[in-house]
């Protein structure tokens, strides 16, 4: 299946963009999603913690990612 993802701050700068489309097989976890980033883009593994939203809302590692899912990449914040 293909899907969007979005990214932001960092996530962002290691995609080169703002989206992108993603091939995942059907019934993709985020754990496969994020496997599949990090193999793709080795420096998200550099990352002290990476989160994914499905449909505004955090997402754990083992829910399952439709091809209408808006998917969001949030990584790590700092701030002070």
């Amino acid at each position: 299946m293909e899907i969007q993802v979005i990214a932001f701050g960092i996530a962002k700068d290691i995609l080169g963009g703002h989206q992108i489309t993603m091939e995942l097989p059907p019934a993709a976890t985020v754990s496969d999603l994020k496997s599949k980033l990090m193999g793709q883009f080795p420096d998200f593994a550099k990352l002290a913690a990476l989160s994914v939203a499905i449909n505004t809302s955090y997402a754990t590692d083992d829910q399952e990612i439709r091809p209408s899912d808006e998917v969001v990449i949030i990584p790590p914040v700092s701030g002070g």
